[in-house]
């Protein structure tokens, strides 16, 4: 049997359009609203992103800070967490060193605890 992976993650937010605007502004991405079934949500990265695996924002019960910490790359964690608090980022904490890169953990403002990810250079 295959160990389970996980291969699809979903942001609750409060407003999918005000969410939108601050996740693109933190990421760089282009994202824009979308229907996925009966859901209106928005694909990380933007439509046509070249990632299998993934996830979005979608309208719904925020965890106000209580919920799963959900990690993602940059490429460069001083200027993603900058563009974080500009944006209306809480900082959490970090950086903080780990084997595999470094993080800053932020709450986006809907309180959902977002890791903000930069590898180790190879």
């Amino acid at each position: 049997m295959t160990p389970p992976i996980v291969v699809w993650t979903e942001i609750p937010v409060t407003d999918l359009k005000k969410a939108i605007a601050f996740y693109n502004a933190v990421f760089d991405w282009q994202m824009v609203p979308s229907m996925m079934g009966p859901e209106e949500v928005a694909v990380f990265g933007g439509q046509g992103s070249a990632q299998t695996v993934s996830g979005n924002l979608v309208e719904g019960p925020a965890a106000g800070g209580t919920g799963p910490v959900v990690h993602i790359a940059v490429p460069d964690l001083a200027a993603a967490t900058d563009r974080a608090k500009t944006a209306g980022a809480k900082v959490m904490e970090g950086p903080v060193q780990i084997p595999a890169g470094r993080y800053t953990n932020i709450q986006d403002p809907d309180g959902n605890r977002i890791g903000l990810f930069e590898p180790k250079a190879a």
